[in-house]
């Protein structure tokens, strides 16, 4: 079950509101997610949901020996978190990369030492288990209390808004809100705003750009040439940030709708001006992870330089691997990586003397070549795709233009382009600063708080004070703003109910 998708638009989670707003206490709340939770992975995974159900049990068991060990039990302690990571990585690595160990250790040998068992991979692996690791690790730091509830451990580790396609949502995030969160009115309207907001990001976007992103990148090089691979991946450079920008806007939103606050997880990333800019705006929970429970533990940036670059490397070789268990998403890793190490030693010295412009074009670059290999699979494919990138097929290769079907989505690039740039926030901004430029000032209201990827004028009277006639005008433009989103989800609705075309591109991770 996807978010996108009508039974849980019109089914699933109407019926979750229900039941969950039912309950009168916060604990029947909190299993009734659980509850949910298991459902919604249950629908896809009817076989898998058991082994998120002994993944939560077992943590929540070494979770509870960590704490009882006790600070003076320095030795226990250590075993158990040892016990923990080698445990959860051991299920991550058996499910998500057997397959592929065994593929290149027979290639090496020349022989079939390993079966390839061909295991199904379960859907969200990757996202529980480091949410997981995230609450063991935290517990033995003593960053968060162990949760002696195992119920509401499941709840966090399985709750279906982020489980499958995130954010990476630590214990810390939401440790207080478990016991004490307020689901309020205005906390609900946001939400389901923001969850418009995505849902059109999916299903009105990402959709749109995958049809074409899909029928080029299944063609060799030669047969499409440079127009047919250039289109190919920046269909997919579209596809990819609408779609999961999208899935977590809707995740953001349905936390907010039942008074969780989740992290954010995408800044207009394709604003970005440099490698590491861009990894600061893109997939931000995953890079938290790896910063605080990998790169600081190996010694961060307060050591050798030659310390320095092997801890870099080795944080984007896990960051690479981590997406899909492939030579190319390792060599996909590798590159963010060497690409950063050169901007902090060189590159970035000289862009900051250059104009602004030529330092968005360089990371325009950078990026669209590092979804090429993400997006194009086999090493050899790639070299292919470069190849052709460089004009070693022609412009068409042995393709008409007519058959690229490129030139029909020409139109659609600038609504592309707009959707990936921060005009919301930019407009918020300015229509406060035109409502606090009156000096008879009469409206005050509490500071507004949430992710800057809601609507534009979302609670715009929120933190402002403003005169009277003003906010007349500003809770027009509220209002209108409300229509349009009314808008995109029946526009998004009627989009899924009429086609079958809904790709969920995380099944990787």
């Amino acid at each position: 079950m996807v978010f996108s998708s009508t039974i849980f638009l019109f089914a699933f989670f109407p019926l979750f509101l229900a039941v969950y707003f039912a309950m009168p206490w916060r604990a029947a709340r909190n299993v009734a997610l659980l509850v949910f939770s298991l459902v919604f992975y249950a629908w896809g995974e009817p076989v898998y949901v058991w082994l998120m159900v002994g993944s939560i049990l077992m943590n929540w068991a070494l979770a509870l020996c960590i704490s009882r060990a006790g600070l003076r039990s320095g030795p226990w302690r250590k075993l158990f978190l040892g016990l923990a990571v080698v445990a959860n990585l051991a299920i991550l690595g058996f499910w998500k990369y057997q397959g592929f160990l065994a593929q290149n250790i027979n290639a090496v040998l020349g022989e079939e030492f390993l079966a390839d068992l061909q295991l199904a991979l379960p859907i969200g692996i990757s996202f529980f288990t480091l949410q997981a690791l995230t609450y063991i690790v935290d517990v033995y730091r003593g960053e968060v209390k162990v949760q002696k509830n195992p119920l509401y451990l499941g709840m966090y580790i399985a709750m279906f808004p982020q489980l499958v396609a995130g954010p990476i949502v630590r214990y810390s995030d939401i440790e207080y809100e478990i016991d004490h969160r307020r689901a309020t009115l205005a906390g609900f309207a946001q939400g389901l705003r923001l969850f418009c907001v995505g849902l059109g990001k999916k299903v009105l976007l990402a959709n749109t750009a995958g049809v074409l992103a899909d029928s080029l990148l299944a063609q060799d090089a030669a047969t499409i040439g440079f127009i047919g691979c250039f289109s190919g991946v920046a269909a997919y450079t579209f596809q990819i940030y609408f779609d999961f920008s999208g899935y977590s806007d809707m995740a953001i939103g349905m936390g907010k709708m039942m008074g969780f606050d989740y992290p954010r997880n995408f800044n207009y990333p394709y604003t970005a001006r440099s490698a590491t800019e861009f990894w600061r705006r893109w997939h931000m929970t995953l890079g938290g992870f790896f910063r605080d429970y990998v790169y600081i533990p190996l010694g961060g940036n307060r050591v050798s330089v030659p310390r320095f670059i092997v801890n870099t490397m080795i944080v984007w070789g896990l960051t690479g691997i981590w997406h899909g268990a492939a030579w190319n998403f390792v060599l996909w890793g590798l590159y963010w990586g060497i690409l950063i190490l050169l901007e902090k030693f060189f590159i970035m010295r000289l862009l900051d003397r250059l104009p602004g412009f030529v330092s968005h074009i360089w990371c325009a670059v950078l990026f669209f070549f590092g979804w090429l290999l993400f997006a194009v699979t086999g090493l050899s494919n790639v070299a292919e795709w470069t190849a052709a990138l460089f004009g070693a097929y022609g412009w068409l290769g042995t393709s008409t233009l007519w058959e690229l079907q490129s030139w029909s989505y020409v139109s659609l690039v600038p609504i592309f382009i707009v959707g990936s740039l921060p005009w919301a926030p930019y407009l918020r901004k300015k229509l406060e600063a035109w409502a606090e430029g009156d000096s008879h000032r009469s409206i005050v209201a509490a500071p507004a708080k949430g992710n800057s990827a809601v609507p534009p004028c979302q609670a715009l009277c929120e933190g402002v004070v403003v005169a009277p006639g003003r906010a007349r005008v500003l809770a027009a433009v509220n209002a209108l703003v409300d229509v349009a989103l009314v808008a995109v989800f029946v526009l998004s609705a009627m989009a899924i109910v009429s086609s079958s075309y809904n790709p969920f591109i995380y099944f990787q991770f």
